[in-house]
């Protein structure tokens, strides 16, 4: 390893490691942003908006995440707009984060009953405060589990970040790793760093959806 010592080397990894959380609450509060915009979009009874959310939906789900990267990388630059590895990186995650926190929130709605949606309309509630004051808080207990779920998924998904040249968690024990020679022991203490974020969203996941169906 050269003149590194193990703790040199968590150390550089615990500096690695603050911008794959920023960039994983980047992508997941872009991604909610845009997500719940087009939920709402998809639930209005506007003309090709459901349509358009739907493909939408597909083009990112269907389609590699790392081509995705790597368009919005080199993508940007085709029509004049200076690209930096942070940019490319939050914007292809947030757009990435946004289809599938779509199709979550939209299937929590979808699961509250019809009744409900009359109810409100009974009440001379327009579309969007049935939405806020009946739907909504009847779907939120509904999407937290898979919610906090696909957070796991995210912050997973920043390595390919580094596809980039964006040097976060992955990208930074590569280089430790080129310099110690110890791939071993550096790619063995980035996946423990991953385990020790994801572990614990993992468990709170599962503990939110066992008190959901006792709470049914």
């Amino acid at each position: 390893m050269g003149d590194f010592t193990l703790w040199d080397i968590i150390r550089n990894l615990l500096l690695a490691l603050r911008w794959t959380i920023g960039l994983s609450i980047i992508a997941f509060v872009g991604g909610g942003l845009v997500g719940g915009t087009l939920m709402i979009l998809r639930l209005a009874k506007i003309p090709g908006a459901s349509r358009f959310v739907r493909i939408y939906i597909h083009l990112f789900q269907g389609t590699p995440l790392l081509m995705q990267l790597f368009l919005c990388y080199f993508g940007l630059a085709l029509f004049g707009i200076e690209t930096t590895p942070i940019m490319a990186a939050s914007i292809c995650l947030t757009l990435y984060a946004s289809a599938f926190l779509t199709e979550i929130w939209y299937g929590a709605v979808k699961s509250v009953s019809i009744n409900q949606w009359e109810a409100g309309a009974s009440l001379a509630l327009s579309f969007y405060q049935q939405l806020r004051h009946v739907i909504l808080p009847q779907a939120l207990r509904i999407s937290i589990a898979p919610t906090v779920g696909f957070m796991v998924q995210a912050i997973k998904s920043t390595a390919l970040a580094s596809v980039t040249g964006f040097v976060e968690l992955t990208r930074s024990g590569q280089i430790i790793s080129n310099v110690t020679f110890n791939p071993f022991l550096v790619y063995g203490c980035v996946a423990l760093l991953y385990f020790m974020i994801c572990f614990p969203l993992s468990l709170f996941s599962q503990r939110l959806e066992n008190r959901l169906k006792r709470s049914l």
